[in-house]
C-alpha cells in the first residue's frame, strides 16, 4: 500500500522516544498544536513513479506540522521548485497538503515517518519504521531508481537491502553525492546530499547540483525501463 493506505501506520507508536517528543512539541509561532499532523507523515506521489525520493525523517514545522514530506520548511522550499524545473512537480510552491501539488513520475517519502529530535532518528527507530518505506516501496510497480536524500537514509536503505539478503558488505557502497549502484535485484540507487537549509547555506548542496542529479536520475530511470 502507498502513503495514507499503509496499514497501521498513523496510529504507530512502536518507538517511545519518538511518540513522547511528538506529544510535546511546542508548535511555531502563529500556530497552535491543533494546525500540527503531530503523527507519522506517510510518503506521497504517483503511484506508477519510476523515481522515488527518500528522505531522513519529517521536519519538527515542516511535514510534522503539515502532514507530506518536505513540505512547509526549508528543504522543501529548495527542493520543489527545482522538482517543478525537471518536470517532477505540478508546482513550484509547497505550502500544505491542500495546495494541489502533484508529482509526475515520483514518489517522496522518509526513512523514519515520525519527527525525531534534533533530526537524528536513533537505530531503533530506523528499523521500527523500515517495513512502511519497504511496503511503499513494494508497490511502485514501475520503480527504477531511488534517490537517498542524506547519509542517514541511505544507511537505513542499505541495511535494508542487507536485511533482504540483496547486498552483503555496507562498505561496498560508500556514501557520495552523485553515487549510483545496481544491487543485485531491484532499482538502481543514487546517492544525494541533502537538501536542508544549513547545506544549501553552505553551498554543500546548490541548485545546479541538485538539477545535475535530477538529470542523471532522469537518464538512469530511461535505461532501466528499456
Amino acid at each position: 500500500m502507498l502513503g495514507a493506505d499503509l496499514p497501521g501506520l498513523h496510529g504507530c507508536r512502536k518507538c517511545p522516544r519518538l511518540v513522547r517528543y511528538i506529544e510535546t512539541l511546542a508548535p511555531k509561532r502563529a500556530y497552535r498544536r491543533e494546525d500540527y499532523w503531530n503523527a507519522p507523515v506517510p510518503g506521497f506521489g504517483d503511484p506508477r513513479a519510476r523515481v522515488c525520493l527518500v528522505g531522513l525523517a519529517p521536519g519538527a514545522h515542516g511535514a510534522n506540522r503539515t502532514g507530506r514530506p518536505f513540505t512547509g520548511d526549508g528543504a522543501g522550499d529548495f527542493m520543489y521548485p527545482l522538482l517543478h524545473r525537471a518536470g517532477y512537480a505540478s508546482q513550484a510552491e509547497a505550502n500544505d497538503a491542500a495546495d494541489g501539488l502533484q508529482l509526475r513520475d515520483l514518489y517522496i517519502s522518509n526513512a523514519v515517518k515520525c519527527v525525531p529530535p534534533g533530526n537524528k532518528p536513533e537505530l531503533a527507530e530506523f528499523e521500527n519504521c523500515r517495513p512502511f518505506l519497504e511496503a511503499e516501496l513494494n508497490h511502485l510497480c514501475r520503480l527504477r531508481v531511488v534517490i537517498l536524500l542524506g547519509q542517514g537514509a541511505f544507511t537505513s536503505y542499505l541495511r535494508m537491502l542487507r536485511a533482504q539478503g540483496v547486498i552483503g558488505r555496507l562498505a561496498d557502497y560508500p556514501f557520495a553525492h552523485g553515487a549510483s549502484y545496481r544491487p543485485a535485484r531491484g532499482p538502481q540507487l543514487v546517492a544525494s546530499y541533502h537538501t536542508s537549509r544549513y547545506n544549501v547555506q553552505t553551498g554543500r548542496m546548490t541548485e545546479g547540483m541538485f538539477l545535475d542529479l535530477l538529470s542523471q536520475v532522469r537518464r538512469l530511470a530511461a535505461a532501466e525501463s528499456g
